[in-house]
């Protein structure tokens, strides 16, 4: 085989890869101080029932982005976001602690 065969035959799929691509239009994400959990904010909610009702406004009231349920006995990672409502509540379902992180 013809040595410049082979040479544009190996520069074929190179090519390919260094086609340039249009941009990705993407929305920037929200500036960090309006999703910042605020728990002071959320206190009211402690002693109430945890429900997935109750979850939705206290992530809207916390001004937080995550809500991170903690059941009793369980294990939690100690990953600290600003952006996550921690929510601990009892056996009986009723709201003991609402943390950010």
């Amino acid at each position: 085989m013809d040595i410049r065969l082979l040479a544009i035959a190996a520069a074929l799929p190179l090519a390919a890869c260094t086609q340039e691509r249009p941009p990705v239009d993407s929305t920037p994400p929200p500036p960090e101080a309006e999703m910042t959990c605020k728990a002071d904010a959320a206190q009211s909610f402690v002693g109430q029932t945890a429900t997935p009702d109750l979850g939705g406004a206290l992530l809207k009231v916390a001004g937080a982005r995550t809500l991170r349920w903690g059941p009793p006995r369980s294990a939690m990672t100690m990953d600290y976001r600003v952006d996550r409502v921690n929510v601990m509540y009892d056996d009986a379902y009723k709201i003991t602690q609402v943390t950010c992180g």
